[in-house]
């Protein structure tokens, strides 16, 4: 088979990551590197000056003739470059989420449809070996369950103008709040019937209808709740910004990252997927309503680095286009995730309880 000629766009965190899989994958050959400010040079230049450069996507287009594109920009970008690409034949990998609207999101799958072409979105989450082994052993505890999971960012620098960004389109709770909403999905397995969520706005550095904090709850059918807590800024607090913790009728699973979330480790994208190790409990007592069993740790230690879960991405969206995966159910599962985020957007912002 040729290679596939890939155009990356956006080259900042993920992009860099997606492009240095790319760049050692011997089915891709990478056309050139888009972005507006100077991170494709930096970019570049890792990769040894391989490179074509260019500072606007549809110019990249026209002269690059991909067969894919990776999108990693800013999601208010997402549905206008993505529908781009499909109209001009590529397959597309897309960071989540798919898109800044649900109406988007389902613009860009019926663009997909209609050209016959594959998008990937970026759940990273979903080729982690560690958080397979979470979401089974949750699995386990019976129902119904309840999750607890944050993911709070202690941000200067770099990373607060990136979050600052991002929250021109977007707030926590929906940017980050997909990947941990689609986990606790295939956790119950079980439809989500409501959401709340709660929000503050504590910098006059983001827009005024936006919020840099918020924490969102579900119910589910099967009687399954969960919440999520996301913030990001300077003055975001790092004591317990790395919770993931699920219990059940039968017991608990839990993540405990030692290392990863130590102090300084919160804006750091190496300690979001790490899990280090994962525990165990067994609820069951005996006649005198003590535990019968002690609690079991599993120990991680080979679990893949940030940037080996990026390449088994591109693995995973190179099988697609080759074998010709039928992605229905993982645009379905991306398109659902949205939904329930931005219904606890609503919440936030309307102070009411969303019914689903």
């Amino acid at each position: 088979m040729d290679k596939i000629k890939i155009l990356i766009v956006g080259c900042g965190n993920m992009g860099a990551s997606h492009a240095k899989a790319y760049h050692q994958m011997e089915e891709f050959e990478i056309c050139g590197l888009v972005a507006r400010g100077n991170s494709k040079e930096i970019l570049n230049k890792d990769l040894g000056n391989s490179y074509q450069l260019f500072d606007n996507f549809e110019q990249a287009l026209e002269k690059t003739d991909p067969d894919a594109v990776c999108i990693s920009t800013y999601p208010d970008t997402h549905e206008s470059m993505a529908i781009k690409a499909l109209e001009n034949g590529c397959h597309v990998f897309i960071e989540k989420p798919l898109a800044d609207t649900v109406i988007g999101s389902e613009r860009i799958v019926e663009a997909a449809k209609k050209a016959n072409k594959k998008v990937v979105v970026g759940y990273i989450l979903r080729h982690h070996p560690s958080w397979e082994r979470f979401i089974l052993e949750a699995q386990n505890l019976g129902k119904p369950l309840v999750m607890r999971m944050n993911l709070n960012q202690q941000s200067q620098g770099y990373m607060w103008d990136v979050h600052k960004n991002l929250m021109q389109s977007l707030s926590p709770i929906v940017d980050c709040g997909v990947h941990y909403i689609d986990v606790m999905c295939q956790m119950t397995r079980s439809k989500p019937t409501a959401v709340s969520a709660i929000g503050a706005r504590l910098s006059d550095e983001i827009p005024t209808d936006n919020y840099n904090y918020g924490q969102l709850q579900i119910r589910f059918e099967d009687g399954s709740v969960g919440w999520y807590e996301a913030g990001w800024g300077p003055m975001v607090s790092d004591n317990a910004f790395f919770i993931k913790d699920v219990f059940g009728p039968k017991g608990s699973v839990s993540i405990v990252a030692d290392s990863a979330s130590g102090k300084g480790k919160s804006d750091n994208i190496d300690s979001h997927t790490q899990t280090e190790k994962i525990k165990i409990h067994k609820a069951d007592l005996d006649k005198e309503n003590k535990f019968i069993f002690e609690d079991e740790w599993v120990e991680m230690k080979d679990e893949p680095s940030h940037q080996e879960l990026c390449n088994r991405e591109q693995v995973f969206f190179l099988k697609s286009i080759q074998n010709n995966i039928d992605l229905t159910d993982h645009l379905e599962d991306a398109i659902n995730s949205l939904k329930i985020a931005f219904a606890c957007d609503e919440s936030v912002k309307s102070g009411k309880m969303i019914n689903l």
